[in-house]
């Protein structure tokens, strides 16, 4: 795990500015406190910062080919590089290092630009062919690295996370007010927009090319797979080979010449990561939970439950509301972009916990969707399946949420019949994306101050393609969006909570051979009944103890809407409803005050909401008026 950033002159004669390429490093040091290396020829400037993981006395970067003809900066391991390596070494490759990305460098003087599809492992890197003058950018299948960039008339510059740019010059800070209606409905900005104008990423699995003759041109190289014609085999069957694959990614992945633990939550995914990962090492694995105290969002027994199972060595942390508050300003600043889970803040204050014992991590993000494991696909299968006949015999005119028969429920009956077939029209933009947005279209129409923002743009456009795009049932279609969405902004959060502690995160369920693999699983294999997951349940019954494969899905919880409620109302306050708040003119007043007083009553719970304003607030405060995060006042407890 490291940094990255980069500068190329359009015009050939122009020098790329290496004290500009220092201070983009500079904001990156955090990402790699073990060294910092640069390269500068002319119009061309790569940098990179170091978190030693694979050959930490070697593996120094820029990286070089034999006769200096193409340098790579890289972010990210590749862990089939060993086989790689003794193909390339046969064909006459000399390397440097033991260091699994020098493999990238002589491998792209075999095969290319479609080295990238040799690849296995997690990746964001930039290889400038000195030779031919041509730049490429790449990002893993996945999207489990981060990529960033800005073009102008002048230069192309990129960074793995935002505020370098912003430290190189490259663009002014400024919102980009048309991505608000999306991060108000779905929390994050899911295409190559970011939330700065100018700036944008490298979508996941796509490679961006650039000759100073031809610019920019960004190719897609892998799309999720299709749902194979599998109509043979049980559940049975299709279990042993998940767990085939699923124990050879987590072998690739403790690839590391550093001490290595795993994230440890209590619930099935990162049980079974572990205890396949306790039964590889020569020694008791280290282990990481992070609870509160909190009893709504406490799972640490589950994750003490597991860890005896295992073996392992456990370390545990509570979180305060005092550590939880009083981290948001920096972890804003770290994130680059308005935080979209508060689940964001505990995972730094463990990965702070792991960097005290280990310098690499496993976790078990990815297995939701990939084995539909969010309780929103259940609900959506549910309301397809009764919605079926309602729809068909049922006047369109006499459903909806607006629908006498809605209106006449008491309050709390009739905000679930708007969120169930009754309430909602068929179709992916109903079910899928409204029904599970924090501020739907309709809300968003009251809530947007009207001539400052705009509705004509479709907040859920990007999912909506990604879900047309797949094939399948509409459960195979909405896991796929997901793939390419929510599980992306998850991998931000998973990537830059990490790093801002200096340690590196790993996935096994985003093996790429894996994710393949259980994406051409039909639905029926994921979830049977009101059971998810059950493919993988069945793959790891023996490893996981029963109370964990049981237990309901907990995900990540935070106390958030009680300490909103109670002793925390002063940051909504401050952050939200303040003076200083609404001067922004973005959203209408009353419905902004409605809104906090409802949740401070208890008669409603718009935690969710609360969150993401107050984000948006903090984020304007540091990247777009310039205050240190260190100085943005966190309210005392009422």
């Amino acid at each position: 795990m490291c940094g990255i950033a980069g500068i190329i002159k359009l015009d050939p004669r122009a020098r790329a500015e290496e004290p500009r390429l220092k201070r983009m490093l500079d904001v990156l040091r955090h990402r790699g406190p073990d060294g910092e290396g640069t390269y500068v020829d002319g119009g061309v400037a790569l940098g990179h910062r170091r978190l030693a993981i694979i050959d930490p006395r070697g593996g120094r970067q820029p990286m070089t080919n034999e006769g200096s003809t193409a340098w790579l900066v890289c972010n990210g391991e590749i862990y089939n590089h060993a086989e790689l390596k003794q193909r390339l070494q046969g064909k006459g490759h000399v390397y440097r290092s033991n260091s699994d990305n020098e493999t990238i460098v002589h491998l792209h003087e075999e095969e290319g630009d479609e080295c990238v599809q040799s690849l296995r492992g997690m990746f964001a890197f930039a290889l400038w062919d000195r030779a031919r003058g041509r730049l490429l950018l790449a990002r893993d299948r996945l999207g489990i690295k981060p990529l960033y960039y800005v073009q102008n008339a002048q230069e192309l510059v990129f960074a793995s996370e935002i505020k370098a740019l912003l430290a190189a010059g490259a663009v002014r800070a400024e919102l980009d007010e048309a991505v608000l209606p999306e991060y108000l409905a779905t929390r994050f900005v899911s295409g190559p927009e970011t939330f700065f104008r100018g700036i944008r990423k490298l979508l996941p699995g796509r490679v961006l090319r650039f000759t100073r003759e031809s610019g920019a041109r960004v190719e897609r190289y892998w799309t999720p797979p299709p749902v194979s014609e599998l109509r043979d085999g049980t559940l049975q069957e299709q279990a042993v080979q998940v767990r085939a694959g699923l124990e050879d990614s987590v072998r690739r992945h403790l690839m590391a010449d550093v001490p290595l633990g795993v994230f440890l939550s209590g619930g099935i995914d990162s049980t079974g990561i572990a205890a396949i990962a306790a039964r590889e090492m020569d020694q008791p694995l280290n282990t990481f939970a992070v609870g509160f105290a909190e009893a709504e969002a406490n799972e640490l027994s589950y994750a003490r439950l597991a860890a005896k199972a295992i073996g392992s060595r456990h370390h545990e942390v509570q979180v305060t509301a005092n550590q939880f508050f009083g981290s948001l300003p920096g972890l804003v600043w770290h994130e680059d972009e308005p935080i979209a889970f508060d689940a964001s803040v505990p995972l730094h204050i463990l990965s702070r916990l792991a960097a005290e014992h280990v310098k690499v991590v496993l976790t078990g993000e990815g297995a939701d969707e990939l084995f539909l494991g969010y309780n929103r696909y259940r609900v959506t299968a549910w309301n397809e399946t009764l919605g079926e006949l309602y729809w068909r015999l049922v006047p369109s005119t006499l459903r909806g949420r607006n629908s006498p028969l809605i209106k006449g429920l008491p309050r709390a009956m009739r905000r679930y019949a708007e969120r169930s077939f009754l309430g909602l029209d068929p179709g992916p933009r109903e079910l899928f994306c409204e029904n599970f947005a924090v501020f739907p279209t309709f809300l968003q129409r009251h809530l947007l101050s009207p001539g400052r923002i705009s509705l004509t743009r479709d907040p859920y456009d990007f999912t909506l393609r990604c879900y047309e795009e797949a094939q399948g049932e509409s459960l195979d279609r909405m896991a796929r969006a997901d793939l390419q969405t929510y599980l992306v902004e998850l991998l931000m959060k998973q990537d830059q909570m990490s790093m801002a502690a200096s340690i590196e995160s790993r996935v096994p369920y985003l093996d790429h051979l894996l994710v393949e693999q259980v994406l051409a699983l039909p639905s029926r294999f994921k979830l049977r009944g009101w059971r998810t997951k059950a493919v993988l349940r069945a793959a790891l019954k023996d490893l996981v103890p029963r109370a964990i494969l049981e237990r309901r899905k907990a995900g990540f919880p935070v106390p958030l809407a009680r300490w909103l409620r109670e002793d925390r109302w002063p940051v909504v306050q401050e952050f939200v409803v303040s003076p200083r708040a609404l001067r922004r003119g973005w959203f209408d007043p009353t419905l902004l005050r409605t809104m906090a007083q409802e949740h401070r009553a208890g008669v409603a719970d718009h935690s969710g909401r609360l969150w993401l304003l107050i984000n948006l607030e903090i984020w304007q405060r540091i990247f777009l008026e310039g205050e240190s995060p260190a100085a943005i006042p966190i309210p005392a407890a009422a």
